[in-house]
């Protein structure tokens, strides 16, 4: 399992959003409260951002690391001083089988898009031929990391780079995957740095909305009753500022 957020709204410091809120995600990292599966988020994290201004349909930063999110001490120092609109972050616990390099941290990224999984599948590596989807030589070469995490990404990807709407892509490969792997736990974050679409199966989702900003995460602020859960099985989308939720 790991745990995950993303952010869209008005530019903020990335401490503000990862390491300064109480109970924020890089103290999930070591005490996370609603996680079910695994209780240290050890193996790796990731952050990714879309810099303040560069305009639609950008290309976002990235900063990944193979060691807990604790132990980079470059992070006081950069998390204050680099601010965005539209963040994803994710610390990790390694599904069991996965490689641990920094390449399989979230999120993963293609064109303008951030994407993050929360949860795990088993017998990843069958997946695409158990739902009828194998994957070309060209694809399975351009897997990033080894891992279930970023074989999803790719079958999400595929369905946007077809032109399929990213709350199509999410669901239709969140069910196709339910359908063979019933105890996968799916929560899926997307963004283009515009919107935000999630997927919420098997594990925590929370969000948080306000007049000009939006945040959904694996967990909340503590006694803040802004936060409201996500159901499970559910999809989550956002337009500015106004979040729909439908069942899958």
């Amino acid at each position: 399992m790991c745990r995950h957020l993303a952010y869209l709204g008005p530019p903020r410091s990335l401490a503000e959003l990862i390491t300064a809120p109480p109970h924020s995600l890089y103290e999930q990292s070591w005490s996370p409260r609603l996680q079910d599966h695994g209780t240290v988020n050890a193996d790796g994290f990731g952050i990714g951002w879309y810099p303040p201004g560069a305009g639609a349909a950008a290309t976002p930063v990235r900063y990944r690391r193979a060691i807990p999110i604790w132990a980079d001490i470059n992070l006081p120092g950069l998390l204050p001083v680099l601010h965005s609109g539209a963040v994803v972050a994710a610390v990790r616990d390694a599904t069991a089988g996965t490689s641990r390099d920094e390449a399989a941290s979230a999120p993963f990224a293609l064109g303008p898009w951030l994407f993050s999984h929360n949860g795990s599948v088993d017998d990843w590596e069958s997946l695409p031929a158990d739902i009828g989807e194998p994957l070309s030589a060209a694809e399975l070469l351009s897997l990033e990391a080894r891992s279930d995490a970023a074989l999803l990404w790719l079958l999400v990807a595929r369905r946007l780079r077809s032109g399929h709407a990213p709350a199509d892509a999410l669901a239709d490969v969140v069910r196709r995957t339910h359908d063979v792997r019933p105890d996968a736990r799916l929560n899926l974050l997307l963004t283009d740095g515009g919107n935000l679409t999630a997927v919420r199966l098997g594990a925590s989702l929370w969000y948080h909305a306000a007049a000009d900003r939006v945040t959904v995460a694996s967990e909340p602020v503590p006694g803040r009753p802004d936060w409201h859960e996500v159901p499970d099985h559910s999809l989550l989308t956002t337009h500015h500022s106004t979040v729909s939720i439908k069942a899958l």
